[in-house]
């Protein structure tokens, strides 16, 4: 059981009662039926809204898939929290901040899987709910030595802070969503290591939201483990990454915040270095952060032989000795924090060279070098586009620019016709037509040359708006759709 003092919330004073195990396997059960029967109901009534279908390239599903994974889990938490709040009598009011700015998180994801609004809209959408959230009061104002005494008081800089966590740990969630069962899994663990900090800290409030979460995320793993049947979209993983980010929040006093956002941290290391391997070979080859691509450490995982099954297994693994690294800190009073930084760093190193981003250190210079010849290539690529893209403009009709397209991409090495020591590539239009492209076979691999055609698509599109036709010189493909990829 756990009893906690008295506090203050939102709307007034709060009084805290106990909470028994019963009850808390209640709401976890509760929370875990009602997610997996309106999955299924999803399933089995959803329509052609929220498909995601597959793409050939990064997304190697055999069919179109509901990615609205995050309505259930939504829902299911929504009623557990209620039903804690009105009849289990843990006074809900206090969490009304949490609860509308997660509800306007979910709506924005989920506006996005039923039609995509762009990444600029996406980040007004989540920089608007955190300022929501500070200015109703849940924020980092002070962080003292969880471990020891002092504390500083952040002032102005609590506001940077405080943003930087509620949308940094969201986008770190939606990035590694690229594998079937992954971020409902990574949020499964958070959730528990929360509902933990929760019963450290004597707040049984913070534990049965928690074990809600984790509730409706199992309940809903259970369609999303591979082979997946729904994907959690968007709307799911802005949902879960805000909800780790705002409650941890709550999980300690104002004072000593520092000690849960540190647990946090370490638990979500294999997100967190997924990113920072994510935004150094994407800054390094000059495309946005934002770019997709199929290079994360789930991806690395299976092309080194694993099964989907066996990867996430292992990243389940590491997540959960992170989760109780972090926890060991907390209960050592920062004794463990000098070995697990320690450990975490060799991680760090380990898997950039087991994973394949660093293929030799001895040899890392000239990896370098290579990687920013081929930065170099793919700006050509691009500057020759715009080119072709004014071209567009510029000719009085279609066969005029055919003449200058076949001219172009012999210019950038490719060529419109299969030739000897050549490799088709399908390049899609507005998602209507296609059409095929011949590149050099070389040892670069698939990947870079998606991010060196891609510069083509925009070009093709506009021939259609202005012609309503692709040049004579473009080849179409021998049946439509092509073939799709396996895993």
């Amino acid at each position: 059981m756990f009893d906690a003092p008295p506090d203050t919330n939102f709307m007034g004073p709060w009084v805290p009662r106990n909470v028994t195990w019963m009850e808390m396997a209640c709401y976890f059960s509760g929370a875990l039926l009602i997610s997996a029967l309106t999955t299924w109901w999803i399933l089995k009534r959803g329509g052609r809204i929220g498909l995601d279908e597959p793409d050939s390239r990064r997304k190697l599903h055999e069919r179109a898939i509901p990615r609205l994974g995050g309505a259930p889990i939504f829902l299911a938490t929504g009623l557990a929290c209620l039903v804690a709040g009105y009849i289990g009598g843990l006074g809900w009011s206090r969490w009304l901040p949490v609860a509308i700015c997660n509800a306007l998180i979910f709506s924005v994801g989920f506006a996005d899987d039923l039609k995509a609004l762009g990444a600029k809209v996406k980040l007004i959408g989540q920089i608007g709910t955190a300022m929501i959230l500070y200015s109703l009061g849940v924020s980092i104002d002070m962080l003292s030595n969880p471990f020891g005494e002092g504390s500083i008081a952040l002032g102005w800089w609590g506001v940077p802070l405080t943003l930087m966590w509620l949308i940094s740990i969201p986008n770190i969630v939606n990035l590694i969503d690229g594998m079937d069962g992954l971020a409902g899994g990574f949020g499964l663990f958070l959730c528990l290591t929360l509902a933990f900090l929760g019963h450290l800290g004597q707040q049984p409030d913070v534990v049965v939201v928690s074990l809600a979460m984790a509730g409706a995320l199992a309940g809903f793993l259970i369609f999303n483990l591979p082979p997946a049947k729904i994907f959690l979209g968007d709307g799911g993983a802005y949902l879960i990454g805000f909800f780790i980010a705002s409650v941890s929040l709550f999980t300690a006093n104002k004072g000593s915040v520092i000690g849960a956002l540190l647990v946090v941290v370490i638990a979500l290391g294999v997100p967190i270095l997924d990113t920072l391997f994510a935004i150094i070979r994407r800054g390094m080859r000059g495309v946005s952060i934002f770019n997709a691509d199929a290079e994360h450490i789930h991806h690395r995982l299976i092309l080194l032989g694993y099964s989907k099954g066996r990867a996430l297994a292992a990243m389940y693994s590491v997540c959960l000795v992170l989760s109780l690294v972090g926890l060991s800190i907390l209960a050592t009073k920062g004794v463990a924090l000098p070995v697990a930084g320690s450990f975490l760093f060799l991680l760090a190193l380990g898997a950039a060279r087991y994973l394949g981003y660093v293929r030799s250190w001895k040899n890392f210079r000239a990896q370098i070098n290579d990687v920013l010849e081929r930065r170099r290539q793919r700006e050509f690529f691009r500057a020759y586009g715009r080119v072709l893209d004014f071209e567009v403009e510029r000719c009085a009709d279609l066969d005029s620019f055919s003449t200058i397209l076949s001219h172009g991409l012999q210019r950038m090495g490719l060529s419109a016709r299969a030739q000897g020591g050549t490799s088709p590539e399908v390049l899609r239009i507005n998602n209507t037509m296609q059409c095929v492209i011949h590149h050099p076979k070389d040892d670069n691999d698939a990947g870079e040359w998606h991010l060196r055609l891609d510069v083509l698509i925009p070009v093709l599109e506009r021939c259609l708006e202005k012609w309503n036709a692709l040049p004579d010189c473009i080849e179409k493909p021998a049946s439509s759709p092509p073939p799709k990829a396996t895993a």
